[in-house]
Parts: structure tokens; C-alpha cells; sequence
């Protein structure tokens, strides 16, 4: 699912507009440190996922879950998430402008106002748990709603910790103290692979019928995973408190709210369709085979580590450079840089997401190789996973212009753009509900979310085109055909050595060999292609391997 927008703020981001000349080297260094903390983030939390999934299977226990584990999130972002980067930070950012005792006196008021918010919607949804399960798995699936609202109770609570999170580490942010919120998530992921350890060396198995809320599994796994929130949230305020701060309660309205109000409405509107969306996505994936849920889930999240990696450090460098063009009136340099950030999007992202397309069966064989799974399993998680492969490119472009148009201070567009790739989406699952078979609906999803980011990133192409003028479409179209060429061959290679290699071999044994064999020859024929032709959207990494010649 689309995460909520971030940044969408006017004037820049909380970087550029607190950045001053002195502050440009430590600002250099935060960015590398948040750049190591985010692969971190991404390795440890997929060998958390790796962890469950081979502890609980690809099944209905994993699917309760899943969708259990979900709701904390929806429930922050609805609430707090899209708000807070809207509407928050940049306050922050002008109250501390204002003074320290004005910049401490106002973070004061929002962990006030806020913790009592979020312990406010945190008691509200343990008391209708078992309202908002059905909200999410409907009444006729296969899926297993009385585990999942067992689970639900026990992980609801980490609402609170999930705000609690996000404010300070915008008060840290806004502070100019970057490293802990980024390395916070690496602490969380330590203690779910922890969770997953105690949950295998213990006896026995959850039972879905009855369920038992007082079951030692479901007890660890649950209160494990909902720990594991609030050690982040923790580290996060003990970092905070080595800053100098002192919290205390500070009650009352704050004036500055009403500066942002109209832009917070439409990215609570914005994070409102996605979450609509996602209760559609849930539903019909648990309409599948048992473990649709959780296949969906695993394959997204594998197929978001390469955006996460490289589309969101792209989008984090181009941020401050779009703001500034928006505020000087620039539109040149605008049409420029956003250019810039299509092209480089789809070359680095192309041949990832050729890789996972093709590699999609051994990569799911490989996932699962620590688990009891069956090879059904592993191939309906590997065609998921290819099927999520085909969104990257057009997601990570969707982001990008999301981000412009909040950088021109529109918050209206993106929510309507929002709203066209979830109705889009919505419309395609339920029609492969309707004619897919039952086992492979959960691929019909996976498909149905990357066509909906292919209707957005032309969408948003069209929108802006027609708000800019010509924005480089004709030569962003010739680096993605020349990237599309040399990811071509290299997948054709790949192929080609993997069945003259691998023809002997099975099991988990192939699909590690295969994964080597693609990885290799279609990321280095892919990428050397690109150099080879000079594609200038790699001219930084061709001046780096001239600079060690």
C-alpha cells in the first residue's frame, strides 16, 4: 500500500529550512548515517519477516497476524502519520526558530495534546477489536477472525508507542539530530527475530479452534511484537532527553495549527483512501487460499527494499532542491530537477525489477528455505513477488511527483491522484476475485496494486504536464527504453545460464544457484550496458570508477 505522503509541507523540508552554511557538513554526515541505518533498517527487518515466516508458515496463523499487526499502523497513520510531517515539523521547526524556551514550550504542548490523543484511539480500538477485524477480513473468508482478534488485542496497544515514536523523533529531526529515529527501527526488528526465537523453542501450537487468549504462543508472539514497538519508542525518548529536553505537561490550544489546517485535511484525506484501499486489498487476498494475507505481505515488503534503499534516498536528496525551485518561482530548474529524478527513478530501479520478475520462483523458494513449506507455497509466494516487481518503477516515479506537487504547496492534486490508483486497484481485485481461482488470487492482487501505480505515474505525468508544460517526457522515455534494452539481455542471459546450470539441482539448492546466477548476470549486463552506452543518469558512478582508475 502507498505509504502516506511525507514532506508535504510548504517552504522545504524541516532540512532546508533550519539549514544554514555552517550546518552543511554535519548535514552530510546525517545523510550517510540515515543512508547505513536505512539498509540496516530493510536487512534486519527482512530477516525478521524471514524469521516468522519460517515459524509460522505461509497459513492462516500467519495470516491472523499479519492482519492483526496492520491495524496499529493504520490506526497511527489515520491519526497522527500523514498529519505530522504535514503540519507538525514545520511548526516545530518555526517555534524553535522563535527561541529554544518557545521551541521546547511548544513540543511540550504537542507530546501533550498528541500522547493523549493516541492513548485515547489505543483504548477505543482494543474495545472494538473484533469490530475492526471484521472491518478488515470481512464476514465470508476462510481467514481465521477469532485468532485474528486475539492477536488484535494483544498488538493494538502498540498505537500509543507507534505515536509516541513518530513525535519524538520529529522533535529530534527538528533539532537537527537525525541518527537515533532512523536507527530506532533496527532495535524493533532485533526484538521480533527475538520474539521468533522464543516463539519456536517453546512446545506446542497456537490453537485457532477454540482459540485461547491464556495460549503461551500466542502470548509470546503478540506481546513480543508490541514490545518490540515500544523499545523503539523508548530509545527514541531517551535520545531526546540526552539533547537537553525535559518533558512536562503543557495544556491549551496552539494558534499555529490553524496556519496548516487546510493542507492537514487533505493529507488526512489522502491517508483516508489509502487505508480505504487497503482494507479492499486486505479482503480479498483472505478471500484466496489460506496464507494470502501473508504471501501478499511478504512479497510487497521484499519488493520495497529496493525503493526503500535507493527511491527514498533519491527522493530525500531532490526534496530540498524542488522546494527551493517552488519558493524562488523557478520552474526551470523545477522541470529540471524532477526530470532528473524520473530518469535516475527508472534506470537504477529497472533492472532490480527485472531481477525480481524473473528470479520470482527461486526468490520465493529461497525466502522460505528455513521453514516447513511446501512447493506450492513457494511458488505462489514467487509469482506474487514478480507480480509486485512490475509496480517498483512506476511507484517509486508516483512518489517522486507526489512530492512535487506538495513542493508547489498542492496538497489537493495528490489526494485525487490517490484516489485514481485506489479506486483503479480496488476495481481490478475484485474483478480477479470474480474470475481467478482461489490459489492464485493473491497474485491477482499483487497485480492489481502494480497496475494502479502505472495509471498513477501517467496520471501524475499528464497532471503536471499540464500545470508545467513539457517536463522532459520524450527524453525520460528514451533512458527507460535504454535501460529496458540492457535489462532485456541481461535477464535473457540470465535465463539462459540458469537452465544450462541449474538443470541438475533442486530444491533449496537450485534456488539459492539460480539467485546467484541471475544477480549477477542481469544486475552486471544491465548496469555495464548502461555505462557502456554513457547513460548520463549514471554519470556519477562512471566519474567514480574514473576517479579510482
Amino acid at each position: 500500500m502507498p505509504p502516506s505522503p511525507r514532506n508535504p509541507h510548504p517552504g522545504g523540508t524541516v532540512v532546508e529550512q533550519a539549514r544554514t552554511p555552517r550546518q552543511q557538513p554535519s548535514l552530510a554526515r546525517a545523510g550517510s548515517t540515515m543512508a547505513i541505518a536505512t539498509i540496516i533498517s530493510r536487512i534486519t527487518g527482512l530477516a525478521a519477516k524471514v524469521a516468522l515466516a519460517a515459524v509460522l508458515g505461509l497459513g492462516m496463523v500467519n495470516d491472523s497476524y499479519t492482519v492483526a499487526n496492520t491495524l496499529p499502523t493504520v490506526v497511527n497513520e489515520l491519526l497522527l502519520g500523514g498529519v505530522l510531517t504535514s503540519v507538525a515539523i514545520p511548526l516545530l521547526v518555526r517555534a524553535q526558530q522563535t527561541g529554544p524556551r518557545a521551541g521546547d514550550a511548544y513540543a511540550r504542548w504537542l507530546i501533550t495534546t498528541g500522547g493523549v490523543l493516541m492513548a485515547a484511539a489505543t483504548l477505543l480500538a482494543v474495545a472494538t477489536a473484533p469490530l475492526l477485524t471484521t472491518l478488515y477480513l470481512g464476514t465470508n473468508t476462510p481467514a481465521n477472525t477469532e485468532l485474528t482478534t486475539a492477536f488484535a488485542y494483544l498488538l493494538l496497544p502498540a498505537i500509543l508507542f507507534y505515536g509516541l515514536s513518530a513525535l519524538l523523533s520529529a522533535i529530534l529531526n527538528a533539532r537537527h539530530v537525525f541518527g537515533p529515529p532512523a536507527w530506532a527501527p533496527v532495535l524493533n526488528n532485533l526484538v521480533v527475530l527475538a520474539t521468533a526465537a522464543t516463539y519456536a523453542l517453546m512446545p506446542g501450537t497456537i490453537s485457532p479452534d477454540p482459540v485461547r487468549m491464556g495460549e503461551p504462543k500466542l502470548l509470546v508472539l503478540g506481546i513480543g511484537t508490541a514490545l518490540g514497538i515500544a523499545a523503539q519508542s523508548l530509545l527514541v525518548a531517551h535520545c531526546l532527553r540526552r539533547t537537553g529536553f525535559r518533558y512536562r505537561w503543557n495544556w491549551g490550544w496552539d494558534h499555529r495549527l490553524g496556519e496548516f489546517a487546510a493542507l492537514a485535511g487533505w493529507v488526512v484525506l489522502y491517508t483516508l483512501i489509502s487505508q480505504l484501499g487497503m482494507i479492499v486489498t486486505t479482503r480479498v487476498a483472505a478471500q484466496g487460499t489460506e496464507g494470502g494475507v501473508a504471501t501478499f505481505t511478504y512479497a510487497w515488503l521484499l519488493t520495497q527494499v529496493p525503493y526503500g534503499v535507493l527511491g527514498v534516498s533519491l527522493l530525500t536528496a531532490l526534496m530540498p532542491r524542488l522546494s527551493r525551485s517552488a519558493t524562488d518561482d523557478d520552474p526551470t530548474e523545477f522541470i529540471a530537477d524532477l526530470s532528473l529524478g524520473t530518469r535516475t527513478s527508472a534506470v537504477l530501479l529497472l533492472p532490480i525489477s527485472a531481477l525480481m520478475l524473473t528470479a520470482g520462483g527461486p526468490l520465493g523458494t529461497a525466502f522460505l528455505t528455513l521453514g516447513d513449506h511446501d512447493t506450492a507455497t513457494a511458488d505462489r509466494l514467487g509469482a506474487t513477488i514478480g507480480a509486485c516487481a512490475l509496480g517498483i518503477v512506476p511507484f517509486a516515479i508516483t512518489m517522486l511527483q507526489l512530492r512535487a506537487f506538495y513542493a508547489m504547496k498542492d496538497a489537493r492534486t495528490p489526494t485525487a491522484i490517490n484516489l485514481i490508483m485506489v479506486l483503479t486497484r480496488s476495481a481490478l481485485c475484485y474483478l480477479f476475485l470474480a474470475t481467478t481461482d482461489p490459489d492464485d488470487l493473491v497474485i491477482g492482487v499483487a497485480l492489481a496494486m502494480s497496475l494502479s501505480f502505472v495509471i498513477g505515474a501517467l496520471a501524475g505525468q499528464l497532471w503536471l504536464t499540464a500545470r508545467l508544460g513539457p517536463i522532459g517526457t520524450r527524453r525520460s522515455t528514451l533512458s527507460l527504453l535504454r535501460a529496458l534494452t540492457t535489462t532485456t539481455a541481461g535477464c535473457g542471459c540470465a535465463l539462459a545460464a540458469r537452465t544450462a546450470l541449474t538443470s541438475a539441482l533442486d530444491g533449496a539448492a537450485a534456488a539459492w544457484t539460480a539467485l546467484l546466477i541471475d544477480g549477477t548476470l542481469v544486475l552486471t549486463i544491465a548496469y555495464g550496458g548502461l555505462l557502456l552506452l554513457k547513460a548520463p543518469e549514471l554519470d556519477p558512478l562512471r566519474a567514480l570508477l574514473t576517479r579510482r582508475r
